[in-house]
Parts: structure tokens; sequence; C-alpha cells
């Protein structure tokens, strides 16, 4: 009888140590995938950061562009008055 219990005991061991086992394969192989989607997340990140910056840029220019349009509807109003094409 002592065997038998001496026997089951050491299964149950053997079973709860594969068990075990696939438990430490199985997050390890979720840590590697839980790696590669921070590295994709950080990527997207870093293309989001450039974008941001890209539509800054843009922005900075049309305002550059509507500053000098407004520039030249000044100048050309002064030169409609200077040649009387326009009333005062």
């Amino acid at each position: 009888m002592a065997d038998d219990l001496k026997e089951f005991v050491h299964e149950r061991f053997r079973r709860s140590d594969a068990k075990l086992d696939q438990l430490i394969e199985l997050m390890a192989n979720f840590a590697l995938r839980l790696g590669s989607v921070e590295q994709q997340l950080a990527s997207l990140r870093t293309e989001t950061s450039h974008l941001r910056g890209d539509f800054a840029q843009l922005r900075e220019d049309f305002v550059r562009l509507e500053r000098r349009l407004d520039s030249l509807d000044a100048r050309v109003a002064r030169i409609e008055r200077r040649l009387d094409l326009v009333e005062a």
C-alpha cells in the first residue's frame, strides 16, 4: 500500500512537472510575441510622431503662403490705387 501511494504521488508530481513545463514554454512564446507587439507599437509611435511633425511643417508652410498671399494682395491694391485703376 505504501508503495502504491508513493508511486501515485510520484506520478502526480511527474504530471505536474510536465504541465509546468508546458506553461513555461507557453509563457516564453507569449513573451516573444509580446516583445514583437511592443516593437511594432514603438515603430508605429515613431511613425505617428513623424507624421505629426510632417503635418506641423505643412501647417507652417500654409501659414507662410497665406502671409505671402496677403502681402501680394496688399501690393496689388497699392499698385491699382497708384494707377487709378480703382477708386481710393
